[in-house]
This record gives structure tokens, sequence and C-alpha cells, in this order.
């Protein structure tokens, strides 16, 4: 009997919790990111890519920002943002679908084209319609900041981002009938009483886990479509040229004997 192919394993799923404020009416969704960070780190270190701690910071908190929106949104949605800052230049790019439960990411620091303002884009697609896009000012470096902001400019609506320890987040959106001055007033202290002092019913829970899904064979029909010349003066004359994911960074080597065999088998 020949035996089943090994399967790369998944990485790990985290649950995000979604609960209805009674009596609120609004929507908190609630998550611990652990084990997100834990394979968004072995990404970089297998990978051998380096952020800054700033920078590094950015990711997460970006990860974390987009995981509980994104469970705030319609199963069929996924969601791309692009968050272009000025000083230092720089691009961070984060997305995440629904459908597939998974986020990912990366920072570009080279060819960034310059601009008159920070600037924060945002994509959403869902399945059988044409995807909407929005731009709004980026008015913060804090992620959890950009998305109350994205709230209140694009979702035109409350959406509060909450701390509630080292690597556990908190989301409160505004739903039709929001106690808005409740849900504006609240602090720390109060989230860490949102149990006790609020009837909360569990609405479902969602998984979302680190994971782009590329590969070096999504990169061949990227290759491939540039054309000879373009393919030539990408080589240089050499047999391997690096590329990498531009959604999460992921370091391949093409060789020219690879994509060869790859355009004649598809021509």
């Amino acid at each position: 009997m020949d035996e089943e192919p090994m399967l790369e394993p998944e990485n790990e799923a985290i649950e995000v919790k979604c609960y209805f404020v009674r009596e609120r009416n609004a929507l908190a969704v609630r998550a611990s990111f652990t084990p997100v960070y834990t394979d968004y780190y072995i990404h970089l270190m297998e990978h051998k890519i380096r952020y800054t701690g700033e920078q590094d910071q950015s990711m997460k908190d970006g990860l974390a920002t987009l995981a509980l929106h994104l469970a705030s949104r319609p199963r069929n949605e996924a969601v791309a943002w692009t968050l272009s800052w000025q000083n230092p230049l720089q691009n961070l790019f984060l997305t995440g679908s629904n459908r597939t439960g998974t986020v990912t990411g990366r920072l570009f620091t080279e060819d960034i084209r310059e601009r008159d303002s920070d600037l924060f884009f945002s994509q959403i697609s869902v399945e059988g319609e044409e995807s909407r896009q929005s731009m709004i000012e980026l008015l913060s470096t804090n992620l959890f900041e950009v998305g109350e902001n994205y709230y209140e400019q694009s979702e035109q609506r409350l959406g509060r981002y909450f701390k509630h320890s080292e690597e556990d987040f908190l989301l409160i959106t505004a739903q039709p009938d929001c106690d808005e001055e409740w849900l504006a007033g609240l602090d720390e202290v109060a989230i860490r009483e949102l149990d006790e002092k609020e009837t909360l019913s569990l609405l479902e829970t969602r998984s979302y886990r680190f994971e782009c899904g590329c590969s070096q064979d999504r990169i061949f029909p990227i290759l491939a479509g540039m054309g000879p010349e373009t393919i030539a003066g990408i080589f240089e004359g050499g047999e391997v040229v690096p590329t990498s994911c531009p959604r999460c960074g992921a370091k391949y080597a093409i060789t020219r004997e690879a994509l060869e065999a790859y355009m004649e088998e598809n021509s």
C-alpha cells in the first residue's frame, strides 16, 4: 500500500469569542493572541526577516486589530489594509480572511511612494461582489488607535479597542441603538469588570491563525506572465533569483530551470 503524503501541519488557531452586550446594544469580540504571535515569530526566523522593536510591535498590534475587526464582520468577507507613513517612510500591509480564518502581513521599508500625508487604505472583498475600497488619513502610529479612527471615519460608528492583558485584546463596536455614551466612557478598569457589570450573551466563536498560504509554486505564474525580456532582466544572466511574498515577506529562491519547466508545462 502506498503511503499517504505528509501534510504540512497548520499553525495553531486562536478562538475569538463574540458577545452581544445586552441593554447596551454593542458587540464585544475578545481573544488571546499568544499562538498567533508565536507563529509570527517562527515565520520571521524561518525567512530571516528582521524588524526593529517598534516595527515588530506595530506588526503584532496590527494582526490583533485586524483579527478582532474580522471577527465582527460577515463570514464571507476578506480585508486588506495598507498603512502608509511618511516619517519614517514605510508601509505596513495587513490582510485576513473570514473564509479561510487566516491573518498575515509584512512591513515595507524600500521603494515606498512619498505622499503629502500619512494614509490608510482599506480593501474589502466579498464573494460574488466587486471589492470596495476606502481611504482615510492616518492620525496615529498606534495600531489600536488607527483601528478606532477607521471605525469613526470609514465605518462611521464607534469602535473601541482595549488591552485586557499583555496578549489579550478586546474590541467593542456600536450596533443599532447602542448606548454610545457608555461605550465612549469605557476604560481599562471598566473592561476588567465587564463580565460582572454587564450581561454578555455568547453569539459565536471564530478561529484565526497566522498563515499566508504562499509558496514557490504560486510565484511561478507571476513571473511567467512578465514576458521574456522582463524575465531575462530579473535573472540578469544568473540562474537563481531571490523573491519574496508581497503579503507576508516569505523568501524564495526561484531557479531559471524550474521557471522554464513551469512555463513549458503550462504553455
